[in-house]
């Protein structure tokens, strides 16, 4: 008989504004696995005292990679649905992905479509619009590439397949948390071109951030979505600036 159970996976740090939200959403899977990074806030506890059969583990945070390959190792189930805590799986999503693997026939492994929200509000453009990642695959394939710390994709995986509905993402709560995080994220990129041995160009590092703001703002239409592409737009210019700002130091 074919298995069509699935664990929802998890890796959190300081997540106790999203947390109970996110686990209610995966609540239709086999089992629910959550890696914290050791989180100093209350999020460690409302998983324990509202979601008791949550199998949750804790490990120090080096990279999103080492995390989400960690936390696969625990699941037993054939099929891995990967959620963020700012995420959320609709009903009509859910619905399409146990409809999707039950089939007698399915891919190794399907994108979702997102949907954007800064400050509550969704945002339409900006570069979201197309926006999708890989957040349902098989075991079979269940290996992210180590050689990217972050924006990590599994390591080989041809023909992906897409759901209809789109996934949920809170990503921008507030300007200081989505700076917060582009920070965060731009010194893990910093460390992968370090080791891909990519000397620091501060021509690289200006034209790079003026590109991407305005390939953010113009090519990829901010403009449309008013003061919060403008918000966006400079935000993606500052990870590209902050990414060579840190690998310059890794050089120094």
């Amino acid at each position: 008989m074919k298995d069509s159970k699935i664990s929802a996976l998890l890796i959190v740090f300081n997540e106790e504004k999203n947390i109970e939200e996110a686990l209610k959403t995966v609540e239709f899977a086999d089992e629910i696995i959550v890696l914290d990074s050791f989180s100093t806030d209350s999020t460690v506890e409302i998983i324990k005292t509202k979601f008791p059969k949550v199998q949750l583990y804790q490990n120090k945070f080096e990279d999103f990679t080492k995390q989400r390959n960690l936390c696969i190792s625990y699941a037993k189930s054939e099929w891995i649905l990967f959620l963020d805590a700012d995420e959320r799986i609709t009903p009509e999503l859910k619905n399409d992905i146990l409809k999707e693997i039950k089939k007698p026939v399915t891919q190794k492994a399907y994108f979702f479509k997102r949907k954007f929200f800064f400050k509550g509000e969704k945002v339409n453009y900006s570069g979201t619009q197309n926006d999708k990642n890989i957040r349902l695959f098989k075991r079979e394939v269940a290996h992210y590439d180590e050689h990217k710390r972050v924006h990590e994709g599994l390591d080989s995986v041809e023909n992906p397949g897409v759901l209809e509905h789109y996934l949920l993402h809170y990503s921008f709560d507030s300007y200081e948390s989505y700076h917060d995080k582009v920070i965060h994220y731009s010194k893990l990129k910093a460390k992968d071109l370090y080791e891909k041995k990519i000397k620091y160009r501060l021509i690289k590092q200006l034209s790079k951030s003026i590109f991407n703001f305005f390939k953010m703002y113009i090519l990829k239409l901010g403009i449309l979505d008013g003061r919060k592409g403008i918000t966006l737009s400079y935000l993606s210019a500052l990870s590209s600036f902050k990414t060579y700002e840190f690998l310059k130091k890794e050089y120094a």
